[in-house]
């Protein structure tokens, strides 16, 4: 059995509009941080050796029309 509990002013329609979705958004942005911009480096040539892939997952994709011949 499901429990569906409601907390606070949030409407009980679960088939609310446009905006009641943009107001609980705009409710939970301030609990939410983005994180620090990560960039990523290129990574040298010789520092790649290899990638190992299962032979079904070979088989897969050389059946597949785009990734075959």
């Amino acid at each position: 059995m499901t429990n569906l509990k409601v907390h606070g002013p949030a409407p009980a329609d679960l088939d609310g509009d446009l905006a009641s979705l943009r107001g609980d958004c705009a409710r939970m942005a301030p609990h939410w941080a983005a994180p620090e911009k990560i960039t990523s480096r290129p990574v040298s040539p010789s520092l790649i050796h290899g990638v190992n892939v299962p032979a079904a997952s070979a088989r897969l994709l050389e059946a597949m029309p785009e990734y075959g011949n």
